[in-house]
Formats: C-alpha cells, structure tokens, sequence
C-alpha cells in the first residue's frame, strides 16, 4: 500500500522498481539493463541509502541526453593477468559495468584463491556495498575503493577551506554462511554523501552541524551550498584526519591502479559521475578450516554486541546490520519517497517519453494521487 503524506510517500519497492525501469528503458536502456540499473537503485533505497537510491534518475536522464552517460554499454576486458583482470567501463551505467566486472572477479577467483578487478571510466557505479554484496554471496571476502571523476571536488581534505576529492567510498565485506548476513562495511569518507544533502534539500532541512563548509570554508548547515553553480562549499571527512587519509588512499588505489585517473585538475572535468574501482577478493578455504572461522567470527560478534548500550533502545550492531534492518522496515512499511524527488523522476519520464500517466499506474498511484 502507498501511504501519502504532506511531504513523503511510502512506495512499495516493485513500485518504484516498475517506474525506474521503465524511466531507464525510456533513455535508451535495452529491458535487461534497465532491469540491473533498477534493481541496483531500489536495493539502495531498501537498505536506506537513499542517496544512491531512485533519486539518481533525473541525473541519469540528463547524462544521457547529454552524451556522458553510454546505455549499452557493456564491461570490456582490457587485461587478463591471471589473477588480475583490468576492465574499462566506456561510460556505460556503472550499476552494470561493475557487476560484470565484479562476477568475473568472483570466477577468477574461486579458480585461484584471490583476484584483483580493476575498473576504470564507468559511469555512477551507485552503492559500493551491492558488490560486496555481490561477493559475499559467493562466500568470497572483498575489498573495494572507489574514486570519483568528470564531477566537481565534493569533499575538503583535512585542514583544508575548500573541495579537492569526491566523497571516495571503501567497502569491506565478510561473508557468513548461513547466518543473517554478511559483515558489510560501507562507507563514504565524507561525513555525509552529497546523495544525503539533496534529500535534506529537498525536504527544506538542515545538515547536521559539522558536515559542510560554506565557499569561504566556514562551518554551515545549509545544504544549498552545494548545489550552488558557482562557487560551492565542501563536504568535511569523516573523523577528520582519518577520513582524509582513506579518502587519499582510495583515490590513488582507484584512480592510478585502474589507470583510469583521478580528480587532479588536469584530468578534464565534464560534469558527470565518472568512478573508478580497484577491488581484491579472496576465497577465505584458502586460509584454514572453514567451520573454525566461522565460530571465531560468531564469537568476536557476540562478543562486541554484547556490550552494554550506551542508550537502552539503541543495541550495539555490526556493520551490514543497518541496512538489513532497513530493508526489512521498508519491505514492510514502503520506502519513503519525498515530494520534490517524486517530481523530478516524473519530469526525467516525461523528458524521455513516459507520460505521467503511465508513470503514475506504473506506481500504482492515479493522477490526483500523484
């Protein structure tokens, strides 16, 4: 059921999964990666992360009509080193290219026990965590670093008044057979993604205090300032110093392993989301006996959760927990969906093709309703 609001809807996930694929065929998508893209989109919404959620759409839509973003386009082979496979990504929808990388990943290493994926020029590759997840449920261990290009600076580094980064996500996952899911590490070395400014712009709220900096690179909450067409603010690192240094580290690992480039001012800038991947799976039988690995990381789980919490109705979890926690709340309840962000997926529609009508039963909502 679709519950509306002021302000909010709550949509069920095959609804919003119809009106995404069907936007995405619509700018030029064959149905089977439309399927993927969406797929990928609503699965972001569900485990909460709205910012690389269905809210991507109307930029998609702009890319494609402005000849940055490649529909179509499949992960090309550029290197097959044994356990090293280097793809290029030729602009086409990041969801898809990364998948296709990442499976051939999966593949090369069950053969060998480890392997190295490099992608470079795909276009948004949305929420790092789904290839974690990917990996994970080919009982496979995984890291990833992510940078981002063709797209201004988002985030300051450390120390520093203005943006020289984009907000350059790690992923770490650790698969566990058969329990409730993976160990799921995925994290933004921003304190928050630019993805989370939009929503609160979009609702007309404020950013929590010490996340931005205004153009002058004073401390602001106002989320305007990066969506600015001139000069923007910046994004802080998460944990400062820290933050900074995994942001730097994924950089380089991303930008120069994949030989892709990173966002140093002589790359050329031209306004989309270019990301490249440097990724590392590794097949954990090779290191000793499955079932004592598994009751060592049941018991170190056990162990941190069961630490007293610090507020009684907020229990201590593990990284993945979040967003399973999310998914079930939102399967159950709908995703919510803010008015500006419902209007500007139906306006990407109505720019391709789908009428707001169709738009509109495709959700399952009428048109007052809309």
């Amino acid at each position: 059921m679709i519950v509306s609001g002021n302000r909010e809807m709550r949509m069920p996930s095959g609804a919003l999964q119809r009106v995404a694929e069907a936007v995405l065929c619509r700018a030029g998508s064959e149905p089977g990666e439309a399927r993927v893209v969406a797929e990928h989109l609503v699965r972001a919404n569900l485990a909460g992360h709205d910012s690389h959620g269905v809210g991507m759409i109307p930029y998609y839509v702009r890319f494609v009509g402005e000849g940055l973003l490649h529909p179509n386009t499949p992960a090309r082979l550029l290197a097959d080193e044994g356990p090293i496979l280097r793809f290029e990504g030729g602009r086409g929808y990041g969801q898809r290219v990364a998948r296709e990388a990442i499976a051939a990943g999966i593949e090369r290493c069950r053969a060998l026990g480890v392997s190295v994926v490099t992608l470079r020029h795909a276009h948004h590759v949305g929420r790092v965590g789904t290839y974690g997840e990917q990996a994970a449920e080919g009982g496979l261990v995984s890291l990833h670093w992510v940078n981002v290009q063709d797209h201004p600076p988002l985030m300051a580094p450390f120390r520093g008044g203005d943006a020289r980064f984009g907000t350059n996500p790690v992923c770490v996952t650790i698969p566990r057979p058969g329990r409730e899911g993976p160990i799921l590490l995925d994290m933004a070395t921003s304190r928050i993604a630019l993805g989370k400014v939009r929503l609160l712009m979009n609702k007309g709220e404020l950013v929590p205090e010490g996340h931005l900096v205004d153009e002058e690179g004073r401390p602001t909450r106002d989320p305007k300032v990066m969506f600015r067409q001139d000069r923007r603010g910046a994004l802080l690192p998460v944990g400062e110093h820290k933050g900074y240094g995994l942001a730097l580290v994924a950089e380089l690992l991303a930008g120069v392993l994949s030989g892709g480039g990173t966002i140093q001012p002589a790359i050329p800038r031209k306004g989309a989301i270019v990301n490249n991947l440097f990724s590392v799976l590794i097949d954990p039988g090779r290191f000793g006996d499955p079932e004592w690995m598994q009751a060592e990381i049941d018991a170190m789980v056990a162990y941190a959760k069961a630490s007293p919490p610090a507020q009684p109705a907020e229990p201590v979890l593990v990284a993945g927990e979040p967003e399973r926690l999310a998914a079930a709340e939102r399967q159950r309840h709908g995703i919510p969906v803010d008015a500006v962000t419902w209007e500007e997926i139906l306006e990407a529609g109505e720019r391709v093709g789908l009428g707001r009508g169709e738009a509109l039963a495709l959700a399952g909502l009428d048109s007052e309703k809309g």
